[in-house]
């Protein structure tokens, strides 16, 4: 399927299992900050299809680049990375997963990131959600520490508040598959049915 289709797939998935509003009661983010509004973006990652089409959106946006590996700060990046690198394995161009540890193990090989890259390595960096883009540029800084070219950043939703600008500040171009705009917009056309307990 073409990158178009899938995005449109996405953003319908976004609306209807991920975004949450409400500002009799706002939520507190990551960053710090309040809002009304809230993207769980596990509740599309961890879904059959969202992780099928997330993951055909990333590789159709990777493999251009033509980079070696893909992966992000755990746990956000680590469904995205998985999904792209099989993904990537069934179009018959692998591109390997890595993970960014929040902390460095203190045992065994002590590393701060896990996967298969080495120094020089091109990669992408992945994220769910970008707010102030702090969870990308901490993997961007364990990657170039660990002496990886970070050529890229993508990322699920941009709620659009700066993240994107912070990023692109530090020298890395940002795709998002999906905005806050485009995902509420879909949102306020179907609301979604009701969800009931397993």
């Amino acid at each position: 399927m073409e990158l178009a289709t899938d995005r449109a797939r996405l953003i319908e998935l976004l609306a209807a299992r991920s975004f949450r509003y409400q500002p009799a009661a706002p939520f507190r983010l990551a960053s710090g900050r309040t809002s009304p509004y809230y993207f769980n973006c596990k509740t599309t990652l961890y879904h059959p299809e969202g992780l099928v089409v997330v993951g055909r959106c990333l590789f159709a946006v990777v493999a251009p680049l033509g980079v070696a590996a893909i992966g992000g700060l755990t746990l956000g990046a680590d469904p995205l990375a998985f999904a792209c690198a099989y993904c990537s394995e069934v179009q018959g161009n692998p591109i390997e997963p890595f993970v960014v540890r929040k902390q460095a193990k203190d045992h065994g090989t002590c590393l701060p990131i896990e996967g298969n890259v080495v120094a020089g390595d091109r990669v992408v960096v992945v994220d769910d959600v970008i707010t102030t883009g702090g969870s990308a540029l901490k993997a961007i800084a364990a990657c170039r520490a660990a002496r990886l070219e970070v050529v890229h950043c993508c990322v699920v939703v941009d709620r659009q508040e700066g993240g994107r600008e912070a990023i692109e500040a530090a020298g890395v171009a940002v795709t998002a598959l999906a905005t806050r705009t485009e995902v509420m917009a879909v949102r306020t056309a179907t609301p979604p049915p009701p969800r009931h307990d397993r």
